[in-house]
C-alpha cells in the first residue's frame, strides 16, 4: 500500500492514512461473530476461520494489475509454499533477473497475509516472455519469517555481492553501514499464558486449540521472530553500530489487544492508542536472557529515534542525488 504506484505513479496511500484504512476494513476482513456464537475447535477443524473474500477482493480492487518490479521502493516479502515445504521470498531486486517471480502484488499480499487456520491459502501461476510457467501454494509469511528483518538484510547483502551499482562501495560483510528499523504487530509474551506443568497433560488437540488460541502455531511464529530478535543486535554490537538499529515492539499486550482478529471498533481504537503510547516509551532493546524489551542505553524515545532516522536517509538520499547529477 506504501510502494504500490496509483494513476499518478505516488504511493497508494500516505502512512497517516493507513489506520483509518484498518479502522474501516478489519471489521470486513474478520467479521466478527454475532453475541453468544463462539468458534470453537469443531469450527477450527473444518476449515479456516474466515473465508477470506473481502480482504481478496480489496487488496486485488487496490493493486489491480500491478507487479512486484512496479513498486516505487525496493521491497521484500516472505511467504511459505506449502507443497514445496520451502519459504519463498519476493524481492523486487530478483525480478530483473528471475522474471517468474515478477507475480501480481496482489496475488503475493494475498499469500502473505494467509495466516493457517485463520484464512485460506493461496494458489497462483506466473509466466514470462518464453511460455514458462511456475506454480506458488503459499501461505503466511511469517510462517518462515514473523520478523523479516534478516531477510530483508540478506537481499541486500545478495545485492551488495552481485555489484549492484545502489550498493557501492559497500563490501558484503560491512553490515554496519545498514540503516534498520524493524516495526513489530505486538505480542502477548509478557503474559504468561501457558506453563509447562499444563502442556505437560496436552494431545494433539489442546496443541492446535487452547483457550481460544492455537499454541503451536504461536509458539513458532513467536520462536521465529525472537531467535531474529537475538542475532541482529548482537550482529550490530559487534559491528559497534548499535545505533543504526532500531527495534519497536510492545509484549505486553494482553486480551482482546494480543488478538490477531479481534476488530471491534473499541479494540482498533485501543490498539491505535496503544501505538501512540509506544512512540513515546523509551528505545528498547530484547533481553537476550528472558526475551523482554528493555530500555536502551542511549536515552531517547522511540519517536525521537525514527526522527533521528528520518533525517539519516534524508541525508543519504540527497547525497545519492548529487552524485547521480555528476555522473
Amino acid at each position: 500500500m506504501l510502494t504500490a504506484p496509483n494513476n499518478d505513479g505516488r504511493p497508494l496511500f500516505a502512512a497517516k492514512d493507513i489506520i483509518q484504512f484498518f479502522l474501516d476494513n478489519s471489521p470486513k476482513f474478520f467479521p466478527q461473530k454475532k453475541a453468544g456464537i463462539v468458534w470453537n475447535l469443531f469450527d477450527a477443524a473444518t476449515g479456516p476461520k474466515y473465508d477470506g473474500k473481502y480482504l481478496h477482493s480489496k487488496i486485488q480492487e487496490l493493486l489491480g494489475d500491478t507487479k512486484l518490479s512496479q513498486t516505487l521502493t525496493n521491497i521484500v516479502i516472505p511467504t511459505f509454499d506449502i507443497k514445496l515445504l520451502q519459504p519463498i521470498v519476493f524481492s523486487t531486486f530478483e525480478t530483473k533477473y528471475t522474471p517468474l517471480k515478477d507475480a501480481l502484488l496482489s496475488d503475493i499480499c494475498i499469500g502473505t497475509s494467509a495466516a493457517p487456520t485463520y484464512l485460506p491459502g493461496h494458489y497462483f501461476q506466473t509466466e514470462d516472455h518464453q511460455g514458462g510457467t511456475r506454480e506458488f501454494n503459499l501461505v503466511d509469511g511469517g510462517v518462515a519469517a514473523n520478523n523479516p528483518t534478516l531477510t530483508a538484510m540478506s537481499q541486500v547483502t545478495k545485492e551488495i555481492l552481485m555489484e549492484n551499482a545502489d550498493f557501492f562501495p559497500i563490501k558484503p560483510a560491512d553490515s554496519g553501514r545498514f540503516l534498520v528499523i524493524s516495526l513489530g504487530t505486538g505480542s502477548n509474551k509478557q503474559e504468561g499464558k501457558f506453563s509447562a506443568q499444563e502442556s505437560a497433560k496436552w494431545g494433539l488437540l489442546e496443541w492446535l486449540y487452547n483457550k481460544g488460541s492455537t499454541p503451536i502455531i504461536d509458539i513458532f511464529f513467536q520462536a521465529s521472530a525472537d531467535m531474529v530478535d537475538i542475532h541482529v543486535p548482537v550482529l550490530f554490537r559487534a559491528l559497534h553500530s548499535e545505533e543504526h538499529y532500531l527495534r519497536i515492539q510492545d509484549d505486553t499486550l494482553v486480551g482482546d489487544a494480543s488478538s490477531v482478529d479481534i476488530s471491534t471498533r473499541e479494540n482498533l481504537e485501543k490498539l491505535v492508542e496503544m501505538g501512540n503510547e509506544l512512540l513515546k516509551k523509551p528505545a528498547s532493546r530484547a533481553n537476550l536472557e528472558n526475551g523482554t524489551f528493555e530500555p536502551c542505553e542511549a536515552e531517547e524515545t522511540n519517536e525521537e529515534a525514527l526522527f533521528r532516522f528520518a533525517r539519516r536517509l534524508s541525508s543519504e538520499r540527497k547525497l545519492r542525488n548529487s552524485f547521480k547529477l555528476l555522473r
